[in-house]
């Protein structure tokens, strides 16, 4: 359907929702929800991300509303900000394409006692001192290898096998989504593809839009949880985007090969193959519900050696333990992954499968889940923007709880495609731009920073208005970033 006929279909719920109702396509069970405020309207039309929205109406169990955050873009199946839960005792299904490619993409931000006055003159050798040490781009291996029985209880345990080699504390754990480990994984169904190739990938950052960021917090919005979470105005932080790279990938590419013609073994009709699933309770879905979440374990080992690694090179800049620079982690909240959680749903509380595509999980103050020091704030939700404006602090409020399962956006969202970006400007120019603005920028290809480049993405401001608008989570603080490591 062209987009002015799309939006024509459209209807505004309030200023931070629009509804695809579920007469708008044969074979939506429920309705669509897009949370944007009108200044995103446009940019969400800009490709069939909003289809996708609609036909992810279609799967076997989904309740309430097929939904998407404002970050929304087109992806593989679902579109990338895109939410679905699922009831298995309705007949509910598991989607790989739910999850992503990437499996535990998600973000962590680090914290130091370090001002932007006291890194000013460290700041070029702290940043070839990052790019040098971190591991970055394409198929790029680190110092960290695991041999199969290694790798097999790292993906068994999650984060706390590497911080149990000493790379890292017990409070990294309490301050990681799930402890750093999704339980009922079986890293037997992990291929022995995936195997090799996450072997020696742990602890690196890969490419595309993952990256290293030394950044400045520039704005505090709520002075009381900012408190909690320890953050002050002009402190120095280091936030990390990647997830379980060649490892995940395999895993989501080994199922997507075993998915097929399962839909119709099963009587299920879809409008998009990429949208292959299986019940949740069918052996196909069991199989691939061990894999992922094994693969989700290998994200969070992989964030938390990242994060060791950066605590190093701190130190050696600086000539004193990271531990004396104060680098505590505040939190760390995967993107990409389908977890199993109680939500009430019309009065009833189920247990439901909720697929987070580019999407970030949001649990206000009181939920069970949380460790205590945040059980009165809410969830810490870290939202990356681009490298050349700003990333944000949020907190969980209860209308995720609501409104969307528990979730909110999980970053800027693209503006243009990779193809379009390096049309628009290339790789030297943008790294350019960026030092006039005293933003550091190493990458190890010009085309990687020309696709990365900040006019490739969404205002992150905008998009973040939206979900503190729409009660999701709120502004807690804003960073800037001064320097970034690409692949």
């Amino acid at each position: 359907m062209k987009k002015d006929e799309f939006k024509g279909n459209l209807q505004k719920i309030d200023t931070c929702c629009y509804r695809i109702p579920q007469s708008y396509k044969p074979g939506m069970l429920v309705p669509g929800h897009i949370f944007a405020n009108d200044i995103l309207l446009e940019s969400l039309m800009k490709d069939q991300a909003p289809e996708q929205v609609a036909n992810v109406a279609m799967l076997p169990g989904i309740q309430i509303a097929s939904m998407a955050m404002p970050d929304i873009h087109w992806g593989y199946g679902f579109c990338i900000g895109g939410v679905a839960a699922t009831d298995p005792e309705e007949g509910g299904v598991i989607s790989p394409g739910g999850v992503g490619y990437d499996i535990n993409c998600g973000v962590r931000l680090v914290k130091t006692n370090l001002f932007f006055k006291d890194i000013q003159p460290y700041h070029h050798t702290l940043m070839q001192q990052m790019f040098k040490t971190i591991p970055a781009g394409t198929g790029r291996t680190g110092d960290y290898k695991f041999d199969v029985n290694e790798l097999t209880h790292l993906l068994g345990k999650g984060a706390s096998y590497v911080i149990d080699r000493g790379l890292g504390t017990a409070e990294d754990l309490a301050h990681t989504e799930a402890n750093g480990f999704i339980d009922g994984c079986d890293p037997s169904l992990v291929s022995s593809r995936a195997i090799e190739r996450g072997a020696n990938q742990c602890g690196t950052l890969g490419s595309g839009n993952h990256f290293m960021e030394v950044q400045i917090v520039d704005q505090i919005c709520d002075e009381t949880v900012a408190k909690t979470f320890g953050l002050q105005k002009d402190m120095v932080c280091v936030m990390i985007h990647s997830g379980s790279r060649g490892l995940g990938y395999q895993v989501c590419d080994d199922a997507l090969l075993s998915f097929r013609g399962v839909p119709e073994r099963y009587g299920i009709e879809l409008p998009d193959r990429q949208l292959a699933c299986a019940p949740v309770d069918s052996p196909e879905g069991r199989k691939y519900i061990g894999a992922m979440r094994a693969a989700a374990n290998y994200g969070f080992c992989n964030r938390q050696l990242l994060m060791q690694q950066a605590r190093e090179v701190f130190a050696r800049v600086f000539g004193r333990s990271w531990q004396d620079l104060g680098m505590e982690l505040l939190y760390d909240v995967a993107h990409n992954i389908a977890k199993l959680e109680e939500h009430t749903v019309y009065g009833k509380k189920k247990k439901v499968w909720v697929h987070r595509k580019g999407a970030t999980r949001a649990f206000p103050a009181g939920h069970p889940e949380l460790p205590e020091i945040f059980r009165h704030t809410g969830q810490p939700v870290i939202i990356p923007g681009d490298m050349g404006r700003a990333s944000w602090v949020l907190v969980g409020m209860p209308g995720s709880m609501e409104k969307t399962f528990g979730t909110t956006c999980h970053g800027a969202g693209r503006a243009m495609s990779r193809k379009m970006a390096l049309k628009h400007a290339p790789g030297q120019v943008v790294k350019k731009a960026l030092a006039e603005r005293g933003i550091l920028a190493l990458a190890q290809s010009a085309a990687g920073l020309a696709e990365e480049q900040p006019d490739a993405y969404k205002n992150v401001d905008h998009v973040v208005d939206a979900v503190h608008d729409a009660n999701l989570s709120r502004k807690v603080a804003r960073m800037r970033p001064i320097g970034v490591i690409k692949g």
